[in-house]
């Protein structure tokens, strides 16, 4: 099991590397082939800062209602 301070660390470090690959994203054309590629590896970089913040931040009551 991951501390606090690694899965912060953790969410840190994606949340840079996404912030970077915008930079790239913006510095390409609309129609650019590697534009495709690097939106999929966005989506991939949201879902796992969201996973970690569930884990972080977990929410309580029930889903079953």
């Amino acid at each position: 099991m991951r501390t606090e301070n690694q899965i912060k660390s953790k969410i840190n470090e994606l949340t840079m590397q996404k912030k970077m690959l915008q930079t790239r994203l913006t510095s390409l054309e609309e129609n650019s082939p590697q534009r495709s590629s690097l939106l999929h590896q966005e989506t991939r970089l949201d879902d796992m800062i969201t996973m970690l913040e569930w884990v972080l931040f977990e929410p309580n009551g029930s889903y079953h209602m």
